[in-house]
């Protein structure tokens, strides 16, 4: 990354902007303000890059100028806002200033926290730009969690974010993905996340529409990422909001087809107990950005992008996350459904999840699973075979388990730790907080 870009404020990013005479363009903002168009207004030598500024706050004015709508916070919203707004530069701007200058179009609409703060708090963010005077635009759109408390700190940090974008698209280029790091100078993730990103035009030529998606997440922007098989992509709101979901977090020492079976009898075990599961349960594996043995170690990107794209290959859906504890997973889930949520693993990986220590929470074991199961969460255990259980477990803690095989296969409820643990075990099991599945291929021959 360059060091010099590093430096600066977003203050002084905006003045850059203003005082190129290359840049030309407008800005349309709905809701949270007008905080973008309102830092180039103020730093000073703005006639010169703000063609105009609009912001249709008015649903029927907002209709008459880019369309009637049933989301007014929506990508489809946000490419209206691009498409209209661009055209009409276009037809605005004086062709012997075009011919001389890269025009842009900005365009945000938002939902900021509402005054009984009952409202998901999110945007669409976007640039139009031309990386050459008369050249064919691109664009550039994201999606914005906002997790600020109150709307006025919302409002300034999309300000920062809109700056930075602006700044990046003009001058970041470059550096490819590790640029988008830069869309967070100034504030942070615990402030903002941009979970969502959308590239076209030939500026972009080079860039890797997966893993751009990936660096959100290995660059600290996103918790999470959804990743689609088939061409269109979502952020993680749009996927989980109100769904039944079955979650399966991958376990690279396992083929895919053995993972995939485990996630078919756990679609099948949801759907005999849960008459109230109207429709196709969302099934997704879960993959995790770092290492499960080191949860601060980074797994390899390179690595960690041919697993997606096998995956995909396969019509198989995922989520990406920055970690890989399950009670993370629950929580950012838990954010979007209130849906039964289920975990689909095998019997090797539920022991490794508690023989671990869980050092990073004061309750320790307790806590994770506190968090784990705090809302209509299950975990759904398929068997391992016999042959492969001593070779599937990672953590050296897990030693003290025993277990009894049928058929060449262990099941969760075949499973007894050590004391104290087995007490909890036990009330966990009881409880169908761990519920054991059949398997659903024929048994292991023995030779």
């Amino acid at each position: 990354m360059n060091s010099r870009t590093n430096s600066l404020d977003t203050h002084q990013k905006t003045l850059a902007i203003n005082l190129d005479q290359s840049i030309f363009g407008s800005f349309a903002e709905i809701g949270a303000g007008q905080e973008v168009a309102r830092w180039f207004l103020r730093a000073g030598a703005a006639s010169g890059t703000v063609a105009k500024t609009v912001s249709a706050y008015s649903k029927p004015v907002s209709d008459s100028l880019y369309g009637a709508s049933s989301r007014y916070v929506s990508m489809q919203r946000l490419e209206a806002m691009i498409d209209q707004e661009w055209n009409l530069l276009l037809t605005q701007v004086p062709q012997s200033l075009a011919s001389q200058t890269r025009l842009f179009c900005f365009a945000d609409t938002v939902s900021a926290r509402n005054f009984s703060g009952t409202n998901e708090c999110h945007g669409w963010m976007g640039i139009r730009f031309q990386d050459i005077p008369l050249r064919e635009p691109n664009d550039l759109l994201l999606h914005l969690n906002l997790r600020d408390a109150s709307n006025l700190l919302q409002q300034e940090v999309l300000g920062v974010v809109g700056v930075n974008l602006i700044y990046a698209v003009f001058h970041l280029r470059q550096f490819m993905e590790s640029s988008l790091k830069t869309l967070l100078d100034e504030v942070s993730a615990q402030r903002v996340e941009i979970d969502f990103i959308e590239l076209r035009g030939p500026a972009f030529a080079g860039w890797n529409r997966q893993n751009t998606l990936l660096a959100l997440v290995r660059e600290g922007l996103a918790e999470a990422v959804f990743i689609a098989a088939g061409k269109s992509q979502a952020p993680p709101t749009e996927i989980l909001r109100k769904k039944t979901i079955v979650l399966t977090p991958f376990a690279w020492k396992r083929s895919d087809s053995a993972q995939q079976e485990t996630l078919s009898a756990a679609i099948l075990q949801l759907k005999a107990e849960s008459a109230n599961v109207v429709s196709e349960p969302l099934s997704l594996f879960a993959l995790s950005a770092t290492s499960f043995d080191t949860p601060s170690a980074p797994v390899d990107s390179a690595a960690l992008s041919r697993r997606v794209e096998a995956l995909c290959a396969s019509c198989r859906d995922v989520l990406v996350f920055g970690y890989n504890e399950f009670y993370r997973m629950t929580a950012f889930v838990n954010r979007y459904t209130q849906a039964p949520v289920r975990f689909a693993i095998e019997a090797a990986d539920l022991i490794d999840f508690l023989s671990r220590t869980h050092n990073n929470l004061e309750g320790r074991l307790l806590e994770g699973l506190s968090k784990l199961f705090a809302q209509n969460v299950r975990v759904y255990v398929y068997p391992t075979a016999t042959s492969a259980m001593q070779n599937s477990l990672v953590s050296a803690s897990a030693a003290g388990w025993q277990w009894e095989e049928k058929n060449g296969l262990i099941t969760a409820d075949a499973l007894r730790p050590a004391a104290p643990l087995g007490h909890l075990y036990s009330y966990l099991i009881a409880s169908r907080f761990v519920v054991p599945m059949p398997s659903i291929s024929p048994p292991p021959t023995t030779g």
